[in-house]
């Protein structure tokens, strides 16, 4: 099948270079324009572009697709693109730009299979923009994914194929990340194999959620919270963007952490007086802290310009005392 693929980071590209491998021809990228990134903010390709230039695909960057939006020349541009590559169906994966009606129209022709997404979840539960992210975040036992035909709506479109998978107590947006894109791509292949079979159904009406974009002022750990929530939020947000905390001024980077239901720290410490955010005990298995319910043993750190260590390692170097206490989120600066 000759196809338009629109994506943007290392999850659409692996859909993409499966497709490639299943003998689809890629006949134009669409990929978000360079973006700064690291410590000096230099320009850095997407991985999907990066990967089309490995491969000589043809490649547009536009800033927007609307026609009558600030980028109209560069939704002119894609337009023509589009049109001039002639394909049967357009993927569409963690692109990040909106489709208007016109992409749409402009797939919706005789012979034409439309635009179909790629969608990190079982929707219609976790629409939008981070769905890992949030199903570990809320603690759902299972994700998935969704191949659905695209409409006008956010992620409201007919679904033709959905597949789960379990969440483990143990992952982190990471490890989930690469699982549900190797099945995202699985799927899409699977179902470009036969467009004729498809049979579409509508989403349900009951159990939509919304999985909004993550920002970085979610990173600052409340201590107040329950010592679950606490735990997979810094499962949740490993790698991006990072659960954070203070501790004796330092700003700390939080990327292993575990629950624990009863609070049991030290002997000779009255955890029914300690504060959230208060360190009940200290050891090379975890730093148990005090949480609004129950209590959260640390068990992974990060200083600022350090790596990322073991908690038996990471004390080696930094002192922490029980009795210490975790600043609370207005009192914390946010750690990049």
């Amino acid at each position: 099948m000759r196809l338009v693929f629109a994506g943007t980071p290392e999850f659409a590209r692996t859909a993409l270079e499966q497709l490639l491998v299943a003998g689809h021809t890629i006949a134009l990228v669409l990929t978000q324009p360079d973006r700064p990134a690291g410590r000096g903010m230099k320009l850095q390709a997407s991985a999907v572009k990066q990967f089309a230039l490995d491969h000589g695909l043809p490649l547009a960057q536009p800033h927007g697709l609307r026609l009558d939006g600030k980028y109209a020349e560069d939704a002119a541009a894609a337009r023509q693109a589009i049109t001039a590559a002639q394909a049967d169906a357009m993927v569409v994966v963690a692109y990040g730009l909106i489709l208007p009606q016109w992409v749409l129209d402009t797939m919706a022709g005789p012979g034409q299979w439309g635009c179909l997404n790629i969608h990190g979840s079982l929707l219609p539960r976790w629409r939008g923009a981070a769905p890992i992210h949030r199903a570990i975040e809320a603690g759902d036992s299972h994700t998935g994914v969704t191949i659905m035909q695209m409409d006008a709506g956010l992620d409201t479109g007919a679904m033709l194929l959905q597949e789960s998978l379990p969440i483990h107590a143990s992952d982190t947006n990471a490890s989930l990340h690469d699982r549900v894109a190797a099945l995202g791509a699985r799927l899409v292949v699977h179902a470009l194999a036969e467009p004729a079979t498809w049979v579409a159904q509508d989403q349900p009406a009951q159990g939509v959620s919304y999985a909004h974009k993550i920002e970085k002022s979610e990173a600052a750990i409340d201590w107040r919270l329950g010592a679950n929530l606490i735990a997979r939020r810094v499962h949740a947000f490993n790698p991006f963007p990072g659960a954070s905390t203070t501790l004796a001024g330092e700003a700390l980077k939080v990327w292993g952490a575990e629950a624990e239901a009863a609070v049991a720290g030290d002997a000779s410490v009255d955890s029914s007086q300690c504060l959230p955010g208060e360190i009940l005990s200290v050891g090379p298995e975890g730093i148990l802290v005090r949480a609004g319910q129950g209590a959260v043993r640390l068990t992974e750190l990060q200083r600022p310009g350090a790596r990322r260590l073991p908690v038996a390692d990471f004390l080696r170097g930094f002192q922490v005392r029980q009795g210490m206490t975790f600043a609370a989120p207005g009192d914390q600066p946010l750690v990049d």
